[in-house]
């Protein structure tokens, strides 16, 4: 049984990488299978909705280390803004320690597959949501109202998308610092 749940989660693992890597359309079930070392009926019989399945599964683990990475930090940290900042280095120092060859584990799979496919698109809509919802608890308890604190929420996750993809094209951390510190400055203005 423990080394069925390896292969499973080795599957995701590389997926996870590889969709990063690579881009979800590039990244075929063999070259998956390659990575994790698992065998091939094991991507069968765990993901029988094939390459589709795998993403969706793929896209709910990498956005739950990204929520908990974040609840992490909300608990670290005690402000929204001092949460933002901490975030940004963090991101920072992994987008440099990769070469800036990854970004954002569910983001490169979204973009290539949605609308065409609901469930990845379901997917992420939850996965986003979640990290919304990090970022929101600590800025209603910064005492910004609930409405609001969606808002800023939403814009927050917005911007270090976006920060992400400048830094990884342009090879530098300075789009995900300079956002985060100065949407963070703007936070701590309110």
């Amino acid at each position: 049984m423990a080394a069925a749940a390896k292969h499973r989660n080795s599957i995701i693992t590389s997926a996870i990488r590889l969709f990063r890597q690579r881009g979800y359309a590039a990244t075929g079930l063999n070259d998956i299978l390659k990575h994790s070392g698992a065998p091939k009926g094991s991507l069968y019989h765990y993901f029988p909705g094939g390459k589709e399945q795998l993403g969706e599964e793929a896209i709910v683990v990498a956005a739950g280390v990204v929520t908990q990475t974040l609840t992490d930090l909300r608990a670290q940290h005690p402000s929204a803004a001092d949460m933002l900042r901490a975030y940004g280095q963090l991101l920072a120092g992994w987008m440099t320690q990769a070469g800036f060859a990854e970004g954002c584990p569910i983001a490169t799979t979204l973009l290539e597959t949605t609308p065409q496919s609901p469930s990845l698109a379901a997917a992420g809509q939850q996965a986003f949501a979640s990290w919304c919802e990090v970022f929101a608890a600590q800025l209603q308890d910064d005492g910004v109202a609930a409405e609001q604190a969606q808002r800023w929420a939403q814009l927050m996750v917005s911007t270090v998308e976006g920060a992400l993809l400048m830094a990884r094209v342009q090879a530098t951390a300075l789009p995900i610092t300079q956002a985060c510190d100065d949407l963070a400055a703007l936070i701590d203005r309110r």
